[in-house]
């Protein structure tokens, strides 16, 4: 008898320690939030060669989560549903690229902005002592028909602004001296200045983004607990500077 009490508080006591175990592992390890990216825009979010989500906002939440003492999971999601998913409950938050606007705050609300994307000048890699788009008076800027970029470029007094369906098109002006810059979104200027093999070796970003347009994570209205998950690991990557890092791996 005194055997089996004795069986029974030891079986009890591993059991116990079991639970503590647990408890300490999800403490450790923090509640997993899932996010939603569309990986189709280098650098930002892309598939690579090995079919894994990477880019800047992959490391980024991937760091923010690391600091925030919460898990993440990036699940890849068409663009033009993804907001749709996010309102029916298919994911906690949304990590693409978002901008944070007011008519999108009606809708979904935003982390603390993370990146400005604003627009930025890419030039050759000889030019030397440009770098603001006030400073190329007489001098060919191309951008793409209908963005940010084609307005800067073509309200800047003395500028030439050459205007493009496609901005592919025109960096392939810019790489053969048909023109003398393009002005565009930091992202896309580090994808084709950065990471494009055919332009990297030829092409610079110069400056620093001269508009305001913040991306930040969407949640859905009223979800604080995720945001301030969210944002608590932002801060604390923003204060370490870990997110320079990260810029200077993808943007700069």
């Amino acid at each position: 008898m005194i055997k089996r009490v004795v069986l029974l508080v030891l079986s009890a006591a591993v059991v116990f320690s079991g639970i503590l175990a647990s408890c300490s592992k999800d403490q450790a390890t923090g509640r997993k939030i899932v996010i939603a990216t569309d990986a189709t825009w280098a650098p930002m979010e892309f598939i690579n060669e090995e079919k894994k989500i990477v880019g800047f906002d992959i490391d980024l939440l991937t760091a923010a989560a690391k600091e925030g003492n919460f898990q993440v999971e990036f699940v890849n999601t068409a663009w033009d549903g993804i907001f749709a998913g996010l309102a029916a409950g298919k994911y906690d938050a949304v990590c693409s690229s978002v901008t944070i606007t007011d008519e999108r705050k009606k809708a979904m609300d935003f982390s603390i902005p993370y990146v400005n994307a604003g627009q930025i000048i890419v030039v050759q890699k000889d030019l030397k002592g440009l770098d603001k788009l006030s400073q190329f008076t007489g001098k060919k800027v191309g951008a793409q028909i209908g963005t940010t970029g084609a307005l800067e470029t073509s309200t800047t007094a003395g500028v030439i602004a050459k205007m493009y369906d496609e901005i592919g098109m025109a960096f392939e002006d810019l790489v053969n001296g048909r023109i003398d810059a393009v002005v565009c979104d930091s992202p896309v200027a580090a994808q084709y200045a950065l990471q494009n093999e055919k332009y990297k070796a030829k092409l610079k970003i110069v400056g620093v983004p001269f508009t305001k347009e913040e991306y930040g994570v969407a949640v859905n209205k009223g979800n604080q607990a995720v945001l301030d998950l969210i944002n608590d690991g932002l801060k604390k990557v923003q204060e370490k500077g870990i997110d320079k890092k990260i810029e200077k791996k993808w943007l700069r």
